[in-house]
């Protein structure tokens, strides 16, 4: 005897959020808060479009969510592992770090996109991640950087906003051909900063203490 066909399994609750904020992120990346439709998500998340308005509201909340989501899924992906103490070497912590972000960027490849979206509608989610990771790694690097000799003083988190912002943009680029081994990326970022600033003690040590 055949099996009928009946009304399609209603997903468990946590099971459709997921689905309907993974879709939201990946349509709202690529288009927008103000292009992406209801029914996108709904299509990418295999699910109808009452149940993306039960399950969040409508777009501008979806939207918000995914935002809010996916801040705190590069603090947890990128910013916790940079407290880590079992590491004091400053240039392997660092290597570190960078290539945390290479690896979250590819295995999330929509989440920087859909930060830059949230900036063009006037939703400063990126500069909320670059301050809330520049806190976290100024004050890891600070005991890293005295070891070196260098007394970073306020530098520090000038320095991390500029190594945040290369590595942002590094991670993202488009090459015209075949783009290069991430690993030499990350050892190109590590000796540029690391390296650059421990010359730049040795040799133009008032830099950093005007900016103590």
């Amino acid at each position: 005897m055949s099996r009928r066909v009946g009304r399609p399994r209603k997903l468990p609750v946590d099971e459709q959020r997921a689905l309907i904020l993974g879709a939201a992120r990946r349509v709202f990346a690529e288009s927008g808060p103000q292009a992406a439709t209801v029914e996108q998500i709904a299509g990418a998340a295999g699910v109808t479009r009452q149940a993306v308005y039960e399950t969040y509201g409508g777009k501008k909340e979806l939207f918000a969510e995914a935002v809010k989501a996916t801040e705190e899924l590069i603090h947890a992906k990128v910013g916790k592992p940079a407290l880590d103490a079992s590491e004091p070497k400053l240039r392997v912590w660092a290597r570190a770090n960078y290539a945390a972000m290479f690896a979250f960027v590819a295995e999330h490849p929509d989440a920087l996109p859909l930060l830059q979206q949230a900036e063009r509608a006037g939703d400063p989610a990126l500069n909320r991640v670059r301050a809330r990771l520049a806190t976290i790694y100024a004050e890891a690097s600070r005991a890293r950087w005295a070891a070196q000799g260098v007394e970073s003083g306020r530098t520090d988190k000038a320095l991390v906003a500029m190594y945040f912002a290369m590595t942002e943009a590094l991670v993202g680029m488009s090459w015209d051909e075949p783009a290069p081994d991430p690993e030499a990326l990350i050892d190109l970022l590590t000796e540029f900063t690391v390296g650059g600033v421990l010359r730049l003690q040795g040799h133009a040590p008032e830099i950093i203490a005007r900016l103590r």
